[in-house]
């Protein structure tokens, strides 16, 4: 196995790959990426069994065939720390790897291609075609609200739907919910759900960074796959049931408020720094045209704020978490936000003012 590459097409997919590799692996061979070389194309492979991703480059210079794993981090810290115009010459001698690149030399220990861990992938349930954009908004719209190890662990993830025209994500952590959809070209009339872990969230937001370029989506009984020209990402799934979403949607809320986001995440952010530092509870005090803002905590330091609101209902105390509602307000981008509410035990429903794609729901807090 022999080939030459320029450090900047190697460097960038070698970056996306050993970000799936863990540092500290039960098995050696995890902690390596594997290189295969078939006639000018140089594929990499990073997995921690749970995460596949592999990325594709096409060589300019003739290349030897093989394969061979060597250690990731090693690797992209000897890419990183090459002049960014160098070219790199690797060849593998007598299960080492020799990398060259001006007056730089390395020689880096390696694993058989062999010993590294293959996907097995059954046939795909669905597949549809999305642009990276549309992905990338879902995820940054929904996953702040997903558990961390809860032990009802369908909540660790994110769940997609996948229904005629349109793709939704649904994250859930008990407390609270987001949801947003995107038109997609999904013509079957069958609804599909598949609840795709934490880890192979964050790294397919990673990957999405070309706006307009497409994305192929497969759903499989056991994993998630998406392609690109440059890049495969596989993802096992979660397996369990999520929770009927559409039954904690607040229903008939006859208390609807008009606010400034900026305004509004301002005076929140003001009013947390003295709430309660385990238990970040805040009360609103709704009137019409106004809303009190208000935080304390244990060492009877007071935080008070008001908002001036589009509202003409009857009064209402409600108290909130804090996080929750600035968690919203960041994934949102609308300049109003719209918040509907019915008592002060019911959850209030948050949208943005001029576009219902992406709902969030909040559980209040007793204070």
């Amino acid at each position: 196995m022999h080939f030459t590459i320029q450090r900047e097409a190697l460097l960038k997919p070698l970056q996306l790959v050993a970000g799936v590799v863990e540092r500290k692996q039960t098995m050696p061979v995890l902690s390596n990426v594997l290189l295969v070389i078939e006639g000018q194309n140089l594929s990499m492979t990073g997995t921690d069994t749970e995460v596949e991703l592999v990325g594709r480059i096409t060589l300019q210079e003739p290349a030897q065939a093989g394969e061979i794993t060597v250690p990731a981090r090693k690797l992209m810290d000897i890419c990183k720390n090459l002049p960014a115009d160098a070219m790199i010459d690797f060849k593998v001698d007598d299960q080492k790897v020799l990398i060259k690149a001006g007056r730089s030399r390395f020689t880096l220990t390696t694993l058989p291609a062999s010993d590294f861990p293959s996907s097995e992938e059954t046939p795909g349930s669905l597949c549809f075609t999305l642009e990276q954009s549309s992905v990338r908004r879902l995820i940054e719209r929904t996953s702040f609200a997903m558990a961390q190890q809860d032990v009802r662990y369908y909540l660790n993830g994110l769940m997609l739907e996948a229904k005629q025209g349109q793709l939704r994500a649904v994250a859930t952590d008990g407390h609270r919910l987001a949801m947003c959809s995107v038109p997609a070209g999904i013509t079957e009339d069958i609804q599909h759900q598949v609840i795709v872990p934490r880890k192979g969230v964050l790294e397919l937001a990673r990957l999405m960074t070309e706006d307009s370029a497409e994305v192929s989506i497969i759903f499989g009984s056991n994993y998630i796959r998406a392609t690109t020209d440059e890049f495969t990402f596989i993802s096992k799934l979660v397996d369990g049931k999520f929770p009927d979403y559409e039954r904690v949607l607040p229903r008939g809320g006859d208390k609807t408020v008009l606010a400034d986001r900026q305004s509004l995440r301002e005076a929140l952010n003001r009013a947390s720094i003295l709430s309660n530092e385990k238990y970040r509870g805040i009360r609103w005090q709704l009137e019409p045209s106004l809303l009190k803002i208000q935080a304390n905590n244990p060492e009877q330091e007071v935080a008070e704020d008001e908002v001036t609101v589009d509202y003409s209902g009857s009064t209402l105390e409600i108290g909130f978490n804090v996080t929750y509602l600035l968690d919203v307000l960041s994934a949102t981008s609308s300049e109003q936000i719209s918040i509907v509410l019915s008592d002060s035990n019911s959850s209030a429903l948050i949208q943005e003012a001029d576009n219902d794609s992406a709902s969030y729901v909040v559980m209040p807090m007793r204070l």
